[in-house]
């Protein structure tokens, strides 16, 4: 059997400099995915990461198995973490170049809202995942805005240029919304960057300049450890992580 690693492994490799500042919204993202992930595939495992071209969260999650990872962008296929250890395929989440039930888990990190045909995409990630396999999502909610805090507007991007830069066609979803894609609700689910943790949020992706920004981590982190670390996935957050077993 391939087992899923063990969370402390899993977010070590948090790609984001900075782990517990810049990059804690990234860890806390991390931390949901390893929270609905299934514990261990059959056999070996293969995986498909969608859209996954430069996160090699897959290769993360599970190190043992088989991992295709595929992107519509093909330049992607020569910037892969160093690490990674999956095959590249360029391709289209709305058709996929692969037969049916041929994973044991498809991954849809942060995918989603970047696709108009976010009908199509759901529909090909459950026909290419085995019976009992599972599809992993990740998604902001449709109520979720930037900066979360008003004080930091006046420091911060406009969301829309955000939204913009990361290539959106909509701000989210919401629960029922996601299980009309899927055709029910989802098996398990796990929010992360909660009201507390939200505030990191807004510094890392503000102007403000790295000293400025380190000072305001050192003053915020206590009060942002306290909601890291009581945070829970049902936890009201900004974003969530949900599976669902085919």
């Amino acid at each position: 059997m391939s087992s899923k690693a063990p969370l402390g492994v899993f977010l070590s490799g948090n790609p984001f400099p900075n782990g517990l500042t810049d990059g804690l919204f990234y860890r806390e993202k991390m931390r949901a995915i390893h929270r609905v992930a299934p514990m261990e595939l059959q056999g070996r495992g293969r995986v498909l990461e969608v859209g996954g071209g430069r996160s090699g969260l897959a290769s993360l999650l599970y190190p043992e198995a088989d991992i295709v990872t595929l992107d519509i962008d093909p330049a992607l296929a020569d910037s892969q973490p160093a690490w990674e250890r999956s095959t590249f395929v360029c391709g289209d989440a709305r058709s996929l170049p692969f037969e049916d039930n041929s994973f044991d888990v498809v991954t849809l990190f942060d995918v989603l809202e970047h696709i108009e045909e976010d009908n199509r995409a759901a529909e090909e990630a459950l026909r290419v995942v085995r019976p009992g396999g599972r599809v992993l999502v990740s998604t902001p909610e449709a109520e979720w805005h930037y900066p979360y805090y008003k004080v930091m507007r006046p420091y911060c991007p406009h969301e829309s240029e955000l939204m913009q830069e990361w290539g959106h066609v909509r701000r989210g979803y919401r629960d029922p919304e996601l299980a009309a894609l899927f055709g029910r609700p989802a098996e398990r689910r796990a929010t992360f960057i909660n009201p507390v943790t939200a505030f990191f949020h807004d510094v890392a992706f503000s102007r403000l300049g790295r000293r400025r920004r380190k000072l305001i981590y050192a003053l915020a982190a206590p009060l942002t450890a306290v909601g890291y670390l009581l945070h829970r996935p049902s936890t009201r957050g900004t974003e969530t992580a949900f599976a669902w077993r085919k």
